[in-house]
């Protein structure tokens, strides 16, 4: 394996446990419980330790699939149905997407529950609309609900759903909420349901964090979490002593990972980018040579005897004059 090939495979080992301790920093119940506060409007004006308190068991984190028929958990031997989401181990179906974070959290006045699923991404994707992501994960937390959160056709028990993305490094510091809305074009018949079941919070971080005001107070906590550029003091600083924020042993440990990571993403990169140019530099140096010999009157058979190159090659070189 050359030098490029191990640098690349050690930096997205690197990637994948930053990514990890990302959705770990997010998970935290008091770190969830400010997300909840700013885009929830069941939850807004309360104090984040009493809502944390309404988030139920510990936040699943990158262990529910979002694939059809394997979101729910399984019959167990004696064919009773299990309620609850299902938690089986990473290793098992490898490879299959997976909701970052996902719990439910009880209302403030304990009657009902909601279904909250958070998403993290370093940056808005290229590959595809993010927001077409969104609207699937979404849906699937509705229609997953089935057997699980209500029985046959009893859709009124259908749990009210958010689905919550943080996207880092954008333009500009946003926030939009997406959601069902009614518009009457014949009449207006008031048709029974509820609206406000299928929920998506679009959450934009700058790459520059704000000051900390009522507007962006959410922005500023999580945008010194996932920053790369803080140090770990500055990030726990910022977290404990502007949100206090309990800073317990976990939640330092997975701050002072993250950091420690990304720097040895930066540095694997770098080292990726030398060698990238180490290469490329021979290439180049090769190529000119062959050009040079080509224009000197040597036909491309005698360059290729005379470097030890492929005649193919040769050729390809000269055929790019």
């Amino acid at each position: 394996m050359n030098t490029e090939l191990k640098n690349a495979v050690k930096a997205a080992d690197l990637k994948a446990q930053y990514d990890a301790r990302v959705k770990r920093l997010v998970g935290h119940k008091r770190v969830l419980a400010q997300i909840l506060i700013k885009t929830v409007d069941e939850f807004k004006g309360m104090n984040p330790k009493t809502v944390a308190n309404c988030i139920e068991g510990t936040p699943y984190i990158s262990t529910v699939p979002v694939e059809p028929g394997l979101t729910n958990a399984v019959l167990d031997k004696n064919g009773q149905r299990i309620v609850g989401f299902n938690t089986e181990s990473q290793e098992i179906n490898e490879g299959l997407a997976r909701f970052d974070i996902v719990f439910y959290v009880r209302t403030k006045d304990g009657l009902s529950q909601i279904i909250i699923n958070v998403e993290a991404q370093k940056d808005e994707p290229g590959e595809y609309e993010i927001l077409n992501r969104a609207i699937f994960y979404v849906s699937r937390l509705v229609s997953s609900q089935k057997e699980r959160d209500f029985e046959n056709s009893r859709y009124d028990d259908i749990k009210r759903v958010y689905s919550i993305w943080v996207c880092m490094n954008m333009d500009e510091n946003t926030m939009s909420h997406i959601h069902l809305t009614k518009e009457d074009v014949i009449g207006s018949y008031e048709w029974k349901g509820n609206l406000d079941l299928i929920n998506i919070v679009m959450i934009g971080l700058a790459r520059e964090l704000p000051e900390h005001d009522e507007t962006y107070e959410l922005h500023r906590l999580l945008g010194a979490l996932l920053s790369q550029e803080l140090s770990v003091d500055e990030k726990l600083n910022i977290i404990g002593n502007e949100y206090n924020i309990p800073i317990e042993e976990n939640m330092r440990k997975d701050v002072s990972a993250m950091c420690n990571l990304g720097e040895g993403i930066e540095e694997k990169g770098i080292a990726i980018g030398r060698e990238k140019g180490r290469i490329e530099g021979r290439i180049e140096g090769e190529a000119g040579l062959i050009l040079k010999m080509y224009k000197n009157g040597l036909s491309a058979e005698q360059i290729a005897s005379a470097t030890d190159k492929p005649l193919e090659e040769v050729k390809e070189i000269i055929a790019g004059i």
